[in-house]
């Protein structure tokens, strides 16, 4: 009955909202999408999962077994950077990636301001009614977080997560990822021009209408 419950497989329960399709997963944690079709098969023959009109979860009390696996889990093996990136899908809480990462997503990867491996700090805007919430969850998988970055040698780890709370925020979707309004994006990136000014640059030929204030800092003929 449980042959089929691996770490991909609670991943796939886990991340899957009413209506998704296999891309869609896929997309969410940064899989292979012929890998997560193989995954969502076999649990669809084991009874947990249905296609009706998209993906459909038969009985949502196993995502409960599949946090408590991965956390188990990432108390043997740290969660990795990569997966640092997703495990936010599986708090069933509202976010949005900001700040360094909303660039980050929205550049789809195309630029990644010089983050050293060993001192990643993710930065993520929360309701800050859930505030409390996100700590207590990034801290079954040993993850730190804090309103404010935090120096590396203070942590255990590599990873941090920076919680910005909001009262209220919108949300858009790229690549499965829950990231702030481009245009607030690039008024971030605005703010800090002499960082993320080849961001601007990419956001620019990637957008139409992003408006950024590179025109106005080239220097003269």
């Amino acid at each position: 009955m449980y042959e089929v419950c691996g770490e991909k497989e609670f991943k796939v329960l886990l991340a899957l909202d009413a209506g998704d399709s296999i891309s869609g997963v896929a997309r969410k944690i940064d899989e292979n999408r012929e890998t997560i079709r193989r995954v969502v098969n076999r649990l669809e023959e084991a009874g947990y999962v249905t296609y009706d009109d998209g993906l459909q979860l038969v009985d949502r009390t196993i995502t409960d077994v599949g946090l408590e696996f991965l956390a188990a889990a990432a108390a043997t093996v740290p969660p990795s950077i990569p997966e640092a990136y997703v495990l936010p899908q599986f708090a069933d809480m509202d976010y949005a990636f900001t700040a360094i990462d909303a660039v980050y997503v929205w550049t789809r990867g195309g630029y990644q301001v010089a983050r050293d491996p060993d001192d990643y700090p993710l930065f993520i805007a929360v309701d800050e009614s859930d505030l409390d919430a996100w700590t207590v969850f990034f801290d079954r998988f040993g993850i730190p977080t804090a309103e404010e970055r935090q120096p590396a040698d203070g942590l255990d780890g590599a990873i941090q997560v920076v919680l910005k709370p909001r009262s209220q925020f919108e949300t858009e979707m790229v690549d499965g990822r829950p990231v702030i309004p481009l245009q607030e994006t690039v008024a971030f990136a605005n703010e800090y021009y002499a960082t993320f000014e080849s961001a601007l640059d990419m956001l620019g030929r990637m957008y139409d209408d992003v408006d950024t204030d590179a025109s106005y800092r080239m220097e003269p003929a």
